[in-house]
C-alpha cells in the first residue's frame, strides 16, 4: 500500500503546489510510482503537471461524486508520474459533499482502490479547512506544511494544527505531521531568517533543515506544465 502524504496550509501562496508537483516529479525520477492528487478547485497542480484542465473530460470531481472510476480518470503526466486531475467543477463538490454519506472518507474509499498500485501518493490541498481538506487528512498517512517565510508565517498554523488533531481524535488515528518546509527563503534578509527561528521554536524537531529558496526558474516552471528538475 502506498505511503500517503497530504500537504496543506490554509494560507495561499506559500509553495503548496510547487511543493506537490516537484515531490512527485523527483520522486518518480528515483523510480517510485507516485499518483498526485488535485484536490484544489483551481486546478493548479493540474496545470503545472501538462494537463489542461478545462479539457478533463472527468476529474476528480467524478470521482469523489461516485460518477466516475478513479482507474479511468488517473491520467500520466509527461513527468513521470500519474495524476487526478482537477478543475473549477471540484468547487460544486464542497456544497455537494456536505450532505453525502461519509463525506470525510469519500477521498480515501477511492485512493483505497488504487493504492496498491503506488509507492507514494500525494495530494495537494486547496488554501482552506474545507471538507476537501478534511477528506485528505482522513485519507493521509501524515501531513507536510509548507511555511513561507514571511511576516504573517504563523497566522492560521494553530487553527491548522487544531484541526489535525481533531482528525486524528475522530477520523485517522494515525494522522500526524510529517514535516514543515521552510518556503521562499532568503538567507540574505532577518526577515527570513527570524521566521525560521519562530518556525522552529513552535514545530521543533518537524521543520526541515532544507529550505526552497526563492527562485525565477521555479516560479516559471508551471507555465511550462513542467517541474523545476525538466
Amino acid at each position: 500500500m502506498a505511503k500517503i502524504y497530504c500537504i496543506a496550509n490554509q494560507k495561499g501562496g506559500v509553495g503548496k503546489t510547487t511543493t506537490a508537483v516537484n515531490l512527485a516529479a523527483a520522486l518518480s525520477q528515483l523510480s517510485f510510482n507516485v499518483l498526485l492528487v488535485d484536490l484544489d478547485p483551481q486546478g493548479n497542480a493540474t496545470t503545472g503537471s501538462g494537463l489542461e484542465k478545462n479539457n478533463l473530460v472527468q476529474s476528480v470531481y467524478e470521482v469523489l461524486l461516485d460518477r466516475a472510476d478513479i482507474k479511468k480518470v488517473i491520467t500520466h503526466s509527461t513527468s513521470g508520474y500519474d495524476i487526478l486531475g482537477s478543475n473549477r467543477k471540484l468547487a460544486a463538490a464542497e456544497e455537494e459533499l456536505l450532505s453525502a454519506a461519509r463525506k470525510e472518507l469519500r477521498l480515501k474509499t477511492k485512493l483505497d482502490e488504487v493504492s496498491g498500485q503506488y509507492d507514494v501518493i500525494i495530494i495537494d490541498c486547496p488554501p482552506t479547512l474545507s471538507i476537501l481538506t478534511i477528506n485528505a487528512f482522513c485519507a493521509a498517512d501524515s501531513v507536510l506544511v509548507p511555511i513561507q517565510c514571511e511576516f504573517y508565517a504563523l497566522e492560521g498554523v494553530g487553527q491548522l494544527i487544531n484541526t489535525i488533531q481533531l482528525v486524528k481524535k475522530s477520523l485517522n488515528k494515525s494522522l500526524d505531521i510529517e514535516g514543515v518546509l521552510m518556503t521562499m527563503f532568503d538567507y540574505r534578509t532577518n526577515l527570513s531568517n527570524e521566521v525560521y527561528s519562530e518556525v522552529k521554536k513552535y514545530f521543533k524537531d518537524k521543520v526541515y533543515k532544507n529550505t526552497i529558496p526563492r527562485n525565477i526558474r521555479l516560479a516559471e516552471s508551471p507555465s511550462f506544465g513542467l517541474p523545476i528538475m525538466l
